[in-house]
């Protein structure tokens, strides 16, 4: 959820969470994905309810929850069946002091939870109406909230889809006709959230009862190691994160191919980890050895790196290989898709190019024409081993010297314009270090003076900055007040995580980052008893209960 409503990567909420338990005794124990409290909590509670009181943000809610008496025993919320070492992350009723904005806002998403899951049901009207029109039959339907009840204190904004009133069988004039075409889309991109509750649900699908009971409440990985398993992708990098989304990188592709070229399909469906979660469970009750569960994973390793010997570089068979039509520019002979490359088969034709430059995959009509024509691009989404993104043009030539069939990159530089194509550009403001003008060109905002002698003055700011376009607006802001408003979207080269900053002209250093100013954090304190109490406690994650009233209506024109 810190995901979905702020960008924050899944390890990024781990370690604020574990921060808020550790240093601000804020919140409970957070490595855990139990979803009840227990039986013998209800007084605890009700207590953590008034001390929340004294925060303004939630007086109203826990002053409903403790005067309705909504706290009380109930197997939704308190259940010691769904407990095992931890249970739900909560509030331990400690007031926090000096949070930052990050910790605030994953500190309030639990508050709010906690307090939400006490609430009652939400309650909404919902019309379904048939109107027919021509022998035609057109359904609409209208959702209309009666009762927010959880939804307030979760802070969940809703929408209504009003109807105007109409009775059963009345009939009523067609205004107007309309045809609204649209088209499929593929699947979102996993983000964060959606691939941690991929995680999370993994093996519910499963055909076998008892493999899905294994993996009942457990899914892939456990909430400690999930974030780092994604971070882990992203360190060894099989995925790439763009902005919120997860990206999966060539090496990813390979993998897959890999895998299913070496029919080794067990590591790739949730069955393997269900069939052991089973084994493991069977040798807690006595009737499994766990030398016989280290025999059997020994022996499928043994299987594993028999299958992949049997192959030598880019040997390895995949799944549908794609056959060009167009053929091979050193000997004409046929060119196929390959584990890694694409190349000629024609016997003592060496010709072969990578499936994937500079972490880009080609799309088969990139491939074609590359063979066609001998170039293809300029395209966008390569990147440099610094991690920088760049477009830029392919090429396949001839070696002059040994004769053999190369591709490489071709970037076209820009000319720079003549002195005056610049100064028919348009002037958008004063440079701040020298006073002259500054022009808007085809890729940059420039000094006149640094046009025509960068030494005296070396003022120029790109029109893209870490992946973020820089607007007319934002540059005259920087050169009329001395800085942009505050920024979002660049993306860092190091991490390649999204930030957000004020640019800032330095006349030493050129255009800068300036960052907000953050609250001095509160000093970390030891770790006591009341720390050991509160490893504890967890986050009472019950689902949420919404009822509807449906009333349907016929109307005919």
């Amino acid at each position: 959820e810190a995901n979905a409503r702020f960008g924050f990567p899944a390890k990024m909420t781990l370690a604020i969470a574990q921060r808020l338990y550790e240093r601000h005794k804020v919140l409970t124990y957070p490595r855990t994905d139990a979803r009840a409290l227990p039986e013998d909590y209800v007084d605890t509670v009700k207590d953590t309810m008034k001390k929340l009181a004294g925060i303004d943000a939630y007086v109203k809610f826990t002053g409903e929850v403790l005067a309705n008496g909504w706290v009380r025993q109930d197997k939704r919320i308190f259940d010691n069946t769904k407990i095992s070492d931890h249970f739900a992350i909560i509030p331990t009723g400690e007031l926090p002091k000096s949070l930052d904005e990050t910790d605030q806002k994953i500190y309030d998403l639990v508050v709010r939870r906690f307090i939400s899951v006490f609430y009652p049901a939400a309650e909404y009207n919902v019309t379904t109406r048939i109107t027919k029109v021509e022998g035609e039959h057109f359904l609409t339907e209208g959702k209309v909230l009666l009762k927010a009840g959880w939804l307030e204190p979760a802070g969940r904004s809703q929408k209504s889809a009003d109807l105007p009133p109409v009775v059963q069988d009345e009939r009523v004039r067609t205004e107007a006709v309309e045809a609204v075409s649209d088209e499929t889309r593929p699947p979102a991109r996993y983000t964060d959230a959606t691939l941690l509750s991929a995680m999370e649900n993994a093996g519910k699908k499963l055909d076998s009862d008892e493999l899905r009971d294994a993996m009942a409440e457990k899914g892939l990985g456990t909430p400690a190691t999930r974030a780092q398993t994604i971070e882990g992708l992203i360190d060894q990098k099989y995925l790439r994160r763009d902005v919120r989304e997860l990206v999966p990188t060539p090496k990813a592709f390979q993998l897959i191919a890999l895998v299913k070229g070496l029919k080794i399909d067990e590591l790739t469906q949730p069955r393997l980890t269900a069939e052991w979660e089973k084994k493991l469970a069977m040798i807690e009750a006595g009737r499994e050895t766990s030398e016989g569960f280290m025999a059997d994973i020994r022996a499928m390793t043994e299987n594993i790196v028999a299958a992949a010997k049997q192959y030598e570089g880019d040997s390895v068979p995949i799944e549908n290989p794609m056959h060009c039509k167009n053929r091979c520019p050193a000997c004409g002979g046929e060119i196929v898709e390959g584990y890694r490359r694409f190349s000629c088969t024609t016997p003592g034709c060496y010709f072969s190019f990578t499936k994937h430059p500079s972490g880009r995959v080609f799309e088969p009509e990139e491939v074609e024409e590359l063979l066609a024509t001998h170039h293809v691009g300029p395209l966008a989404g390569f990147q440099s081993k610094r991690g920088f993104a760049f477009e830029g043009e392919l090429v396949l030539e001839r070696d002059a010297d040994t004769g053999e069939w190369g591709m490489r990159f071709d970037f076209e530089e820009r000319p720079e314009p003549d002195a005056d194509e610049f100064m028919q550009t348009p002037v958008i403001g004063k440079c701040p270090k020298c006073g002259a003008p500054v022009h808007e060109t085809a890729d940059a905002y420039v000094c006149e003076t640094a046009f025509k002698d960068q030494a005296k003055c070396p003022m120029r700011i790109g029109k893209t900055i870490l992946q973020r376009d820089i607007s007319v607006d934002e540059v005259k802001a920087l050169l009329e007040e001395g800085k942009t408003p505050l920024l979002d979207g660049f993306v860092s080269k190091r991490t390649g995580r999204a930030f957000k900053a004020f640019l800032v002209y330095d006349e030493k250093k050129g255009t800068i980052f300036k960052f907000e100013e953050r609250k001095p954090k509160e000093k970390a304190a030891k770790a006591d008893a009341a720390g050991e109490k509160a490893e504890k406690a967890e986050k009472a994650e019950a689902p949420k209960r919404t009822t509807r009233r449906r009333t349907t209506a016929k109307t005919s024109s």
